[in-house]
């Protein structure tokens, strides 16, 4: 049973942004660096608390969030057990790499649902680029090898270790990128990166991989780098049989599988790991996201083998000052408990299923929705002008799709054409009704004022 709220509803009293939130957002831009995150800055509230999957600001205004962080909050906002865990820990200690109570919990309840029963062995970080960073050593130190490959549409983090590995245009200006990085095409089956009939995507980008690997590699490949489904390319999820062929790709060339579960990780998708869905064990795994319910945390894990290789293993080899510091312990510990006590990977995949099934006929009933899909609660909407074409909506497009979410009192990603959806993994079927009738109020007025056309 959830310890969070149930059947959260939103409830809007002011014009968004509200007159305090404006002039805090005022305040605050005096000395604030460009760059924040795009919801962030296109909403302009100003946040007073939350619980659950719902956010207050300071005017009153109270929406349900369906941004969930980009996928942190995966216990919701707030949740009492958390929070009083992390005030617990607090008041004792909360610097410092010594060992502590609440890190050996940690260490126990991850291994007690490790990826495979191989992969126990954890070095905790601050942020998902430093852990990736981190996974990209080990690599290197346990194969002697120095190249990557990662895949179109991925994402790795921002870090320059890991900007070669970005498989999309963010990443213009941003050079001289790290040598010996290959990108290969990723099996999207709504925009397919190569021409092939559905039955032979696997295996059209499998062989446009090895081509290309095999004419751009100087034969020292130290791991792939995947993400089980990708995140930030707008929620995709390849065919099951996907992974397998990258797994035995990476064997081929010598090569270590990383598996990138940042995102699909602790349940998301409906199963504990997102490389369950296809039956994959990565060599190395990363992880973070709602791993720190909230608290910024990440992890590398792999085997005893690999993780003895030096210098990573050497003391201070792969350490981090923030990482595994006895308040991310407790942060950690709390919520993988919270997760298993209150059964959140098995409500991620019926209230995921759930929410899926009152998206699924926007298909039909909208011109310009042109897949609905989603597994557990990592859901997408591709947003088209043409259902044919595939043609995205156009930025001013999509910025005013999200401004209607925004004043109906919904917290979306609906500012990009690939529409992510992924909310607390706490949120509830009678909370997704509700989010569910302001899409379909939303996207009426879309329709009719033909918004899309922009």
């Amino acid at each position: 049973m959830s310890s969070q709220p149930q059947n959260q509803k939103a409830e809007i009293r002011t014009n968004i942004p509200g007159p305090k939130s404006i002039e805090l957002r005022k305040r605050e831009d005096a000395h604030l660096a460009p760059g924040l995150q795009g919801f962030a800055l296109l909403s302009g509230i100003t946040v007073a608390e939350a619980r659950g999957s719902t956010v207050t600001d300071v005017d009153g205004n109270t929406f349900i969030d369906i941004i969930g962080g980009i996928g942190v909050n995966g216990l919701g906002h707030s949740h009492p057990k958390f929070v009083e865990a992390i005030k617990t820990q607090v008041e004792k200690s909360s610097v410092g790499s010594f060992t502590s109570s609440a890190r050996v919990e940690l260490f126990e309840r991850l291994a007690k649902n490790r990826p495979s029963p191989s992969v126990h062995r954890a070095q905790l970080y601050s942020s998902g680029a430093e852990a990736v960073e981190s996974a990209l050593r080990l690599a290197k130190c346990y194969t002697g090898k120095t190249e990557f490959v990662s895949f179109w549409g991925g994402f790795h983090g921002k870090t320059s270790g890991v900007l070669a590995l970005m498989g999309s245009d963010f990443k213009n200006g941003l050079g001289p990128y790290a040598p010996g990085a290959m990108l290969v095409p990723y099996a999207n089956p709504y925009r397919p990166p190569v021409d092939a009939s559905p039955g032979m995507l696997v295996d059209a980008c499998i062989s446009a991989a090895k081509k290309q690997i095999k004419m751009q590699s100087e034969g020292k490949v130290a791991a792939i780098i995947i993400e089980p489904m990708q995140g930030t390319a707008g929620n995709i999820i390849p065919p099951d049989e996907f992974l397998p062929a990258v797994k035995d790709l990476a064997k081929s060339i010598g090569a270590l599988l990383i598996v990138d579960e940042m995102i699909t990780g602790f349940g998301r998708t409906g199963k504990y790991w997102g490389a369950h869905h296809s039956g994959v064990e990565g060599d190395i795994v990363t992880l973070g996201k709602q791993f720190g319910g909230g608290f910024p945390m990440s992890a590398v894990m792999s085997t005893d083998e690999i993780t003895s290789a030096k210098p990573w293993s050497i003391p201070s080899g792969s350490s981090s000052s923030y990482g595994g510091n006895p308040l991310a312990g407790a942060a950690g510990a709390a919520a993988l408990k919270i997760i298993e006590e209150e059964n959140l990977v098995e409500n991620s995949r019926v209230v995921g299923a759930h929410f899926l099934s009152r998206l699924k006929p926007f298909e039909d009933r909208y011109s310009f929705v042109g897949e609905a899909r989603g597994r557990g609660l990592f859901l997408s909407i591709e947003l088209v002008k043409d259902k044919k074409t595939k043609e995205p909506l156009s930025k001013t497009a999509t910025n005013q799709i999200f401004n209607e979410f925004l004043k109906r009192g919904l917290l979306t990603m609906a500012y990009a054409s690939s529409f992510r959806i992924q909310p607390a993994m706490t949120i509830d079927a009678g909370t997704i009704d509700n989010v569910a009738e302001i899409m379909r109020e939303v996207f009426d007025v879309v329709e009719q004022e033909r918004i899309y056309q922009k």
